[in-house]
């Protein structure tokens, strides 16, 4: 589903949530399109909260709340169900898991993250697929086992970040994504031009584009990290930039 898509489907739901009085949720967004909804405009005054199941959830669901309904109302079980896949041997990739699910006929918006931890993985979806995806017996060349498990089953898993802070002339995406990555200017932007690079998870091909504490970058095939703040100047005039790259 592309960005204009998915944004009038979530405003048409934010009509009907309104319209009716009762919650609306989307499937499960890529983190691309939960940035769209949340910068939306025509979203900015709606009752608007996202989970995936878990902390940290990357993939969520938009949840459209009527004025009357706190966000601690909201009973994510309804709407979320989480299947523990438990592999008798061998340890099958995300690659392996994913491809086992869309064999199955099952859209990618009805599935959350997949957690995948040695032989056993935790795969979030809709309650509508549940029965489909508790049937899964064989992930890759691996026979497994699936059983449901509670939210409140998932592990908490720390989140592993690295500090890292740099000076650059200007807070511009080539300057911030070379002082994250450690990559030369030169190589950055190559990597920019093959489009390997993205800003808010959008791919972004102008070297000069401007970034902004809360700004994500993505390398493909190396990882993302977050600039946390942008501030304050050197001698020689040079900005101050602190980002967390995930690990």
């Amino acid at each position: 589903m592309d960005k204009e898509e998915i944004l009038k489907r979530a405003e048409d739901l934010a009509r009907r949530c309104e319209g009716r009085g009762t919650p609306t949720n989307t499937g499960f967004l890529t983190p691309a399109e939960r940035y769209a909804l949340e910068h939306d405009q025509a979203l900015r005054e709606a009752n608007m909260v996202f989970h995936g199941g878990h902390p940290d959830a990357e993939r969520c669901i938009a949840f459209f709340l009527p004025d009357w309904m706190e966000a601690d109302a909201l009973d994510i079980s309804e709407h979320i169900r989480a299947i523990l896949l438990t592999a008798a041997f061998g340890e099958p990739g995300h690659r392996d898991y994913m491809g086992a699910i869309l064999g199955m006929g099952v859209g990618r918006e009805w599935v959350g993250d997949i957690l995948v931890e040695g032989h056993e993985a935790i795969v979030l979806c809709q309650p509508s697929v549940l029965r489909h995806l508790l049937s899964i017996d064989k992930v890759g060349r691996c026979g497994v086992k699936a059983v449901e498990i509670s939210l409140d089953e998932i592990p908490v898993r720390e989140k592993k970040t690295e500090e890292r802070r740099f000076t650059v002339m200007s807070p511009r995406l080539d300057a911030v994504a070379a002082g994250l990555f450690h990559l030369s200017r030169t190589e950055v932007t190559r990597q920019i031009a093959a489009g390997l690079i993205q800003l808010n998870y959008a791919e972004c091909l102008k070297p000069d584009a401007p970034v902004k504490e809360g700004d994500v970058l993505t390398l493909r095939g190396t990882g993302k990290g977050k600039v946390t703040e942008i501030g304050g100047s050197s001698r020689k005039g040079r900005v101050f930039v602190t980002a967390e790259l995930y690990k």
